[in-house]
């Protein structure tokens, strides 16, 4: 199982698709890594030869801002936006969709679990 910045890249799938199981790296990327390090896109990860592997880590790690690197800078941009509580930190903090989705319904993955409010008596129940 090759192992790219720390991370295990499946053995039983292509080069390309392997690579995309790197934080930051997506398709297009994935490919441009084989194309820039002369590697045949179609080839298993366990097929790679050694020489190979290390030229796409010297491709990320000169080229690329991934893994461990990319999840800092992520992390320090939104604690930037929190910090200066402008309207994005805000949403951030209170853990609500920040790019202008909808909250009245939907949203439940930022929001979390649904939590029943209890409901008005109706007119009949007073009775």
């Amino acid at each position: 199982m090759p192992r790219l910045l720390g991370v295990d890249v499946p053995n039983n799938r292509s080069a390309v698709v392997s690579l995309t199981y790197l934080y930051g790296v997506g398709s297009h990327t994935a490919r441009e890594l084989c194309r820039k390090a002369n590697i045949n896109p179609a080839v298993k990860a366990k097929d790679l030869r050694e020489d190979e592997v290390a030229r796409l880590a010297a491709l990320l790690d000169n080229e690329y801002t991934v893994e461990g690197q990319l999840r800092r800078q992520v992390n320090q941009n939104i604690a930037r936006l929190r910090e200066i509580a402008c309207y994005r930190g805000m949403r951030h903090r209170k853990g609500l969709p920040v790019r202008g989705q909808r909250t009245r319904t939907n949203a439940r993955t930022r929001k979390g679990p649904k939590k029943t409010v209890a409901g008005k008596k109706g007119v009949k129940d007073l009775r």
